[in-house]
């Protein structure tokens, strides 16, 4: 599974920050984070098997993220990744929402939720034959396969969808109690700021009792991004190239922002 934990608007000075975790194949090549594009500037790590991403942020301050759905029957014609690197290029969050309903509608993908956010709103779609949009409260969101634990508002709501397949539901299951666990963990502690929350999650994702970082054989936990975009503009990007539990978060460096 792939972890995305959203706190939208939780911090006055640095309305997007992000802490996740991708999962995937051993065996499937990627590159670290850099600038992707230059009109908007992007900055994302990419998939050099697809051509897409999984994650990033453009220079206007809109963030996009994505994580697999478990779904079963969906005959994809494009890579997920792609519809990440599409959206990467809009100005602000209510474009992006906008063309990835046009690209769903145009194409066929596998199973999804993504997440777009920027300082002025934020939203979680979900695809899995029916295609669903969350629009988000502030507060702290975490984006798993099966759905999401969605914070904010003074209420939370949970939007797992659990397989028929035993085997399946038997880890669906446990994914949701494991994105309820982080969502609770990463509720930000009194007077905590921005930089302690980030150095908090980090600890998050690397700590195996919360089951977001994966080790199986052939598969697991690939990399780890923790992300901090400020209403000023400032941005701040760690990634771990590796899991996060034995390999250390490395700045990208400003030159590649």
């Amino acid at each position: 599974m792939c972890t995305l934990t959203l706190a939208w608007q939780v911090f006055p000075d640095d309305p997007v920050v992000v802490a996740a975790n991708r999962d995937e194949r051993r065996d499937r090549p990627s590159e670290s984070p850099q600038r992707t594009e230059a009109d908007p500037v992007v900055v994302a790590p990419r998939d050099t098997r697809a051509g897409g991403t999984w994650i990033g942020y453009n220079e206007a301050g809109l963030f996009v993220g994505i994580t697999n759905r478990w779904v079963d029957g969906l005959d994809a014609e494009r890579s997920r990744g792609l519809l990440v690197a599409d959206a990467l290029r809009e100005p602000d969050a209510l474009s992006a929402a906008r063309l990835v309903e046009r690209s769903v509608d145009a194409h066929e993908y596998d199973g999804f939720n993504l997440v777009v956010a920027d300082e002025n709103a934020a939203f979680l779609f979900e695809w899995g034959g029916q295609f669903r949009v969350n629009q988000l409260e502030p507060g702290v969101h975490v984006v798993v396969n099966t759905g999401a634990a969605l914070g904010g508002g003074g209420a939370v709501t949970d939007t797992f969808v659990v397989p028929d397949d035993p085997e399946r539901a038997d880890r669906a299951t446990e994914q949701a109690e494991n994105a309820r666990a982080v969502r609770t963990a990463l509720t930000p502690e009194p007077g905590e700021d921005v930089t302690a929350w980030l150095d908090r999650a980090g600890t998050v994702l690397a700590d195996h009792e919360y089951g977001v970082c994966i080790h199986e054989n052939g598969y697991g936990t690939r990399s780890s991004s923790l992300i901090r975009l400020s209403a000023d503009g400032e941005t701040a990007y760690r990634f771990a190239p590796g899991p996060p539990c034995e390999t250390a978060y490395q700045w990208v460096a400003e030159s590649q922002v």
